[in-house]
């Protein structure tokens, strides 16, 4: 067993955390609001720190599950950051989506510092961290991930390096990309079988079992036709991976038009009050626009 550190325990740091403890692993966690660091040990033991600095000292491993590059750059390279309280040899993985270009100033900085570092962004959402079975997608050198990998195992169902420093956090706005078109899709064909005057859940238990099934339709047509949004991964932090996507997608040539439109169409939900509704709410901004994508005087189609 490690001795770890765990930065962030939103609503999914907490029960990553959660698992490494249930492995029997020895914890120091830090939250950038002590109380929920307090709580967090309270019911799980370990121990909390007053600063990403003292939850990383002399320990093995370092996860960090934060907001955005600001955040990770704050917890790690920041005077009191992660980074001036690790040892030598000491990992720092870091499981916020973030941008590849960070993933690599970070590879860097722990290299002059004798420390590693590896980009593993999960995807499985809110669900999966609580059930132990994300999908973790590593960027970083072989042999740091090869210590690293057995240690994620407490909370990962599929984990695999897919390259160098920043290729974890590459393959995971692939990921963005596809769920955002996807959504749109669902939310089209979902909206359109309520206007026809079908039996949604008559359509999907047939469509579901054919080529068109996919894990949102699945988990997701239910409450999407039901209108029920307050669940789930946050609009807010879905259009701020679109964002990364985009930017990377400028600056390697790759031509993005569906992912650039749903990003558009998710700053419509945040208007109508959904900075933090699940992703799934894209249909909700169709029950509001008509045909012609733009809403009546009334902000409706009825």
């Amino acid at each position: 067993m490690s001795k770890l550190a765990f930065i962030g325990l939103g609503v999914m740091g907490a029960p990553m955390a959660r698992h490494l403890a249930a492995a029997g692993h020895s914890l120091c966690v830090y939250n950038r609001t002590a109380a929920r660091a307090q709580a967090w040990v309270a019911r799980h033991g370990g121990s909390c720190a007053a600063t990403p600095r003292e939850a990383a000292s002399d320990a093995q491993f370092v996860f960090a599950c934060v907001g955005d590059d600001p955040d990770v750059e704050a917890v790690a390279l920041g005077e009191d950051g992660a980074f001036a309280g690790m040892s030598q040899g000491a990992v720092f993985v870091d499981h916020t989506t973030g941008s590849a270009a960070l993933a690599r100033r970070l590879a860097a900085a722990a290299q002059s510092r004798g420390i590693e570092t590896l980009d593993a962004p999960v995807s499985g959402g809110q669900t999966g961290a609580e059930n132990g079975q994300l999908s973790i997608m590593v960027g970083g050198q072989s042999a740091t991930f090869a210590r690293a990998e057995p240690v994620m195992r407490a909370y990962g169902r599929i984990i695999r390096r897919l390259g160098d420093h920043g290729a974890g956090q590459l393959t995971k706005m692939v990921n963005q990309v596809c769920i955002a078109g996807l959504l749109q899709g669902l939310a089209e064909g979902i909206h359109f079988a309520q206007r026809a005057g079908l039996d949604v859940e008559a359509v999907v238990e047939v469509i579901s079992q054919g080529a068109a099934q996919s894990w949102q339709m699945d988990n997701r047509h239910a409450t999407m036709a039901a209108g029920e949004f307050d669940f789930g991964f946050a609009v807010e932090w879905m259009r701020k991976d679109l964002r990364i996507c985009l930017e990377e997608a400028r600056r390697n040539g790759s031509a993005l038009p569906v992912t650039a439109l749903v990003e558009q169409f998710y700053a419509d939900i945040v208007a109508m009050g959904g900075r933090r509704w699940d992703t799934s709410s894209l249909i909700a901004r169709l029950g509001r626009y008509g045909a012609d994508g733009c809403a009546d005087d009334e902000g409706n189609t009825d």
